[in-house]
């Protein structure tokens, strides 16, 4: 390896070489994330729900977890969005207005037991699904 005074930017170009052996770096550079995520690196979206499912808990957990298939209104693009809390899913109608985040799995990836569920609902109709779970707001009517 090249030492001395005129060798800097030899050092530069050596160095810029081997980051993109680095995964992340990559990722990073080539914007893939913002490419492949629905939400287009966003931390939150808005969308349509265009129906309700039940996603069966991978093995060894059984029951049915209650989502949404939500249609985002930035690209068009359906997504799968968990909703979290007792009863939730009825406080949710389809042609709501929700708004939905990552649900915390590991690099964006699917949460828990399951499987292809990466989001979870946070608001419908811009009021908060957590609060009128707890019976403190009530749901307007649109």
């Amino acid at each position: 390896m090249a030492k001395g005074l005129y060798t800097s930017a030899q050092a530069r170009k050596r160095r810029q070489k081997q980051r993109w052996n680095d995964r992340y770096y990559r990722k990073r550079v080539l914007r893939l994330k913002q490419k492949a995520d629905p939400l287009q690196g966003s931390p939150q979206a808005k969308g349509i729900v265009v129906e309700k499912v039940g996603v069966e808990a991978k093995q060894p957990n059984s029951g049915i977890r209650k989502c949404v298939r939500v249609q985002l209104i930035k690209n068009g693009r359906q997504v799968t969005a968990l909703a979290p809390g007792n009863l939730a899913i009825s406080f949710i109608d389809e042609h709501d207005e929700v708004l939905i985040e990552g649900v915390g799995g590991r690099m964006g990836r699917s949460y828990g037991d399951l499987s292809g569920v990466r989001y979870r609902v946070l608001k419908v109709n811009n009021v908060s699904l957590r609060e009128m779970v707890r019976g403190r707001k009530e749901k307007p009517i649109r």
